[in-house]
């Protein structure tokens, strides 16, 4: 697969004029088009919230929030009781998500020492608090066993060196996930694809490194062996590699001896529909599916069923953010096409420039419009490739118009940057008519703070 291409990229057909009912797998559940016609979430006219805060606007439905992470805890219970959700929160770490997911009965895992920072921040306990990353350095080390994290998540030989030496000096015990890459990948960007040999994470099941690393973490007596950890791939709209996956995990609990990997964590990788045309598998779906590989890996290898963790991110927060554009200008090119620019672009969505991925597009007023012909949706920003959507099927639009990105709420605030001295967007909660700003709009003297 290119590397300039995210599976699967079908455009869909544009929309009829049967309003955001066409639009129902991206936008939040909330969605509607209220008695004006603008575009609502949350009981919150976007129109109205983009003239109050601002644009670029980053929006998230916090029931729809709220709802899907409690979909997670729940299908989790009854299909593997005592197993565990862990919110992946690099797809989105704001303390006031991070909140959310806690409230609602989910650990987290962090992938960096800010990450880190942020969820005791936001008052998740640190026992519940799984660190990732696959270069963990001392700085961070000191800082996760300062913090007493539930579980450090190892990837090489190296980072689980530097921790039982720190761990060791502190006088701690550090309880440990050895990440497994079982030569396992799902259907996926090759840039989200993690489970093949040929990755920076983890430690390979055919080398034989997997099995020495869990050796290693037995025999150290400031490391406690918690579990095998995996993860295949992101943006998964193929479940079919969870049973090859968990099958050899369970071949490689076997030979080392199962008795003391307690926690099973299968990572996360469920796809969110992007555009009109998926149709990713649901929670429950998803969380049945992977319930049942391990299952059924570990029967076949006659040991006892493991304790169970799933690892989701996107699939929590994608659908319930959207991004509010303002049009600043229509330029036509005869015989070529037609760009629409916003006043935002890859410093606040980067993922249509990392990967290729695709989003739909909507008029904010009178969403319902019948689309015209295709534009070309860019960005502000100093770059050809500053390039939202390549073919979005929009209404009429003109500069001061509005426009709408759903889906967006993954990886869209994470990712964000200040390229070309943009100052980066507030974010905006959304619930029953009530808005509250957990971010604010950055400031140009906000982008000299760290000047000295």
């Amino acid at each position: 697969m290119s590397p300039s291409q995210e599976a699967p990229l079908a455009r869909p057909e544009p929309a009829s004029a049967a309003g955001v009912s066409a639009y129902a797998q991206v936008l939040p559940s909330s969605a509607e088009i209220g008695p004006d016609g603008h575009l609502a979430i949350g009981g919150c006219d976007l129109a109205e919230l983009a003239d109050a805060h601002g644009t670029p606007l980053v929006v998230y439905d916090e029931g729809h929030l709220r709802r899907t992470a409690h979909d997670f805890a729940d299908a989790m219970s009854r299909h593997a009781p005592g197993g565990e959700v862990v919110y992946a929160s690099k797809a989105y770490w704001g303390l006031a998500m991070l909140r959310v997911v806690h409230e609602a009965g989910l650990a987290v895992d962090v992938a960096s020492g800010g990450e880190l920072h942020a969820a005791l921040a936001a008052g998740v306990p640190a026992d519940r608090i799984y660190m990732h990353g696959n270069n963990k350095d001392e700085r961070e080390i000191e800082e996760l066993l300062a913090a007493r994290v539930g579980a450090v998540v190892l990837d090489g030989f190296d980072e689980l060196d530097r921790l039982e030496r720190a761990a060791a000096a502190r006088g701690v015990t550090q309880r440990v996930l050895v990440r497994v890459t079982p030569g396992v990948s799902g259907d996926t960007h090759e840039y989200i694809s993690t489970g093949q040999v040929d990755s920076k994470f983890g430690f390979p099941l055919a080398s034989g490194d997997a099995a020495a690393a869990i050796e290693r973490v037995r025999e150290s007596p400031s490391l406690e062996l918690g579990g095998l950890h995996v993860h295949i791939g992101s943006q998964l709209l193929d479940l079919s590699g969870f049973p090859s996956a968990a099958a050899v995990l369970a071949r490689l609990a076997r030979e080392v001896g199962a008795e003391d990997l307690g926690l099973i964590n299968m990572g996360g990788g469920l796809g969110v529909a992007y555009t009109r045309d998926q149709r990713p598998p649901s929670i429950d779906e998803f969380v049945a599916t992977v319930v049942e590989a391990v299952r059924a890996a570990w029967s076949a290898e006659g040991i006892p069923m493991p304790r169970l963790a799933i690892e989701p991110g996107r699939a929590v927060v994608a659908r319930a953010g959207v991004t509010v554009y303002r049009v600043g200008g229509v330029k036509d090119i005869p015989g070529v096409r037609r760009y629409v620019s916003v006043d935002g672009g890859m410093s606040d969505l980067l993922r249509p420039m990392l990967y290729g991925a695709t989003y739909e597009a909507l008029r904010v007023t009178r969403p319902a419009d019948e689309p015209v012909e295709p534009v070309r949706l860019v960005g502000k920003h100093c770059e050809s490739g500053d390039v939202l959507i390549s073919e979005a099927h929009l209404p009429e639009v003109a500069a001061g118009d509005l426009i709408c990105l759903p889906a967006t709420g993954a990886y869209g605030v994470a990712m964000a940057s200040n390229y070309n001295g943009v100052p980066r967007p507030a974010v905006v909660f959304v619930d029953e008519g009530h808005a509250r700003v957990v971010a604010r709009r950055e400031t140009y003297a906000d982008l000299l703070s760290r000047e000295l």
